[in-house]
């Protein structure tokens, strides 16, 4: 296998990981809500991962990127995972996805 397919395949299960991460005050995953930012996986397969808080002062701010790191570091091609925080842009609701909207009954 090549090292862009690996490094595909390996972006496909730090998605599905970070299918399993909730925000506790939304009854949705991260990645659904849309606070994943990007996913790029270096040739030495590092994944480094930009994502953003519903808002600055989420009482999750330190644990849930804390959460994220573990996730993806718990993904054994994974050498190594790296967390930004960022808040540009803001999240908000449109960047959830369809079936975030559908699920939270904003469609």
């Amino acid at each position: 296998m090549d090292l862009q397919q690996t490094k595909k395949d390996i972006e496909n299960k730090i998605v599905e990981q970070l299918k399993t991460v909730y925000d506790p005050e939304i009854p949705v995953n991260i990645y659904d809500l849309g606070m994943i930012y990007g996913i790029k996986v270096s040739d030495d397969l590092r994944a480094d991962i930009l994502m953003t808080l519903t808002s600055p002062n989420c009482p999750v701010a330190d644990s849930l990127p804390a959460e994220v790191r573990d996730k993806v570091n718990a993904i054994e091609e994974v050498r190594d995972a790296g967390i930004e925080l960022t808040f540009d842009p803001p999240w908000d609701q449109e960047m959830m996805s369809e079936e975030a909207r559908l699920e939270l009954g904003f469609m």
